[in-house]
């Protein structure tokens, strides 16, 4: 084991059954540790069936022209880790393989998210099973984006993957992240822990998109750290039922005029259960918070839909979005936003509103020449509106393509 490791791990033992703050409780031991043997492949367009068309499905693009990079791992291990040819100044590499090469990775590695979080954050550093390291380079913008997906193949699986972001001075990384399971599995468990660092003037965008399968157990961990001028955008999209996600990832905003932009989009169906929610630390003066959430509630869904700006300096500014639709009466949507302010002159501001889909827009709709399911798909979409402020148009484009993909077969 690498040297820094090890006192780690001593953390990582004391809170091995540590609970989260969150959620409901979860036997991680009931999972198993016994992955698939998958052989390595040279290219995206190698992956073939049912693995390629799921992998599809969360934004994954069989055309290694199109991204910039691409990452796989087929339940624990990495079988595609590379940058397109030709391409210099971003990395992509496992984050096992990038601990063996890089010593100064110790600075960045448990720095952005505490180690002793919770039995999750414990797990993945005792019980490390992959994940991915892609880095840009000072002054590298790339126009494509880097894209990595984290499957699950094997029923039962547990998934614990550790991965991290460097957008190092005044460059700009793009990254889609698809996260889903082979259309034989039901159940398992994936824990993926994320960290991130937006370097001065530079910008990362993320876009996350969950595929999961209606036994699965979710627990993301995410921190952002961003320095002076840096900006980090994070889109979330979650469409596919899954028995519980609990997440709440944070951005601390160090340097000044830093900006950070969250953008959820939720359609929850079935039993599923999801307790989302996205933070923001204003450290500095001129910083900038933006979050808004879409959540749409159906079956016997549970949404709970958090929000947390904290303002600790004078000149910083914050606004909090939130709104839900609910087609159940058995479906419930919680908002919960909290605004707190620490210093005179830090700005904080939310507004949200949960309700039924208007009779008037239905009847309107209805009144053009749609049934009724047609009418509700129609506003369903316009509800979970793609448009992401500070997204390039190529990127705005992919999103969108992306979220019909993944909504078509669900609404």
């Amino acid at each position: 084991m690498t040297d820094f490791r090890e006192e780690l791990k001593a953390s990582a033992e004391k809170v091995r059954e540590k609970p989260a703050l969150l959620g409901p409780d979860i036997d991680i031991d009931k999972f198993s540790s016994k992955p698939a043997y998958v052989e390595m492949i040279s290219s995206p367009d190698k992956l073939t069936g049912q693995v390629a068309e799921k992998a599809h499905q969360v934004g994954i693009n069989s055309d290694e022209n199109k991204r910039s990079g691409t990452f796989f791992q087929y339940d624990h291990t990495p079988i595609l880790a590379c940058q397109k040819k030709g391409i210099k100044g971003v990395e992509v590499l496992s984050t096992p393989e990038a601990i063996e090469q890089y010593d100064w990775l110790k600075d960045y590695y448990w720095k952005a998210v505490a180690v002793d979080m919770d039995k999750y954050t414990a797990r993945t550093e005792t019980n490390l099973t992959g994940g991915y390291f892609i880095r840009a380079n000072e002054g590298v913008k790339l126009s494509m984006p880097v894209q990595a997906c984290l499957f699950i193949g094997t029923a039962g699986l547990l998934q614990a993957v550790h991965n991290i972001i460097i957008a190092e001075e005044k460059s700009e990384l793009h990254i889609i992240t698809g996260c889903t399971t082979h259309p034989l599995v039901l159940s398992g468990m994936h824990i993926g822990i994320s960290e991130f660092y937006v370097k001065r003037g530079a910008t990362i965008t993320f876009t996350m998109i969950h595929g999961w399968a209606e036994d699965v157990e979710v627990r993301p961990r995410t921190g952002a750290i961003i320095e002076e001028g840096g900006t980090f955008i994070s889109n979330y999209i979650c469409f596919k039922p899954v028995k519980s996600i609990q997440m709440y990832p944070t951005s601390y905003l160090m340097g000044k005029n830093s900006r950070v932009r969250y953008h959820t989009l939720l359609y929850g169906c079935d039993n599923s259960l999801l307790d989302v929610g996205s933070r923001a630390v204003l450290k500095a003066e001129g910083t900038r918070a933006e979050m808004t959430a879409r959540a749409i509630a159906r079956d016997s869904t549970q949404i709970i839909a958090r929000g947390h700006l904290v303002g600790e300096k004078a000149e910083t500014k914050a606004h909090l979005d939130c709104r839900g639709l609910l087609l159940s009466d058995k479906a419930k949507i919680h908002s919960i936003p909290e605004l707190e302010a620490k210093a005179e002159g830090c700005d904080l501001s939310h507004e949200a509103a949960v309700g039924k889909i208007e009779e008037a827009q239905l009847c309107y709709l209805m009144s053009r020449g749609l049934n009724e399911d047609e009418a509700t798909a129609l506003i369903v979409r316009g509800f979970l509106d793609p448009e992401v402020p500070g997204l390039p148009e190529h990127l705005k484009q992919e999103v969108r393509r992306t979220i019909e993909l993944t909504s078509e077969k669900m609404m």
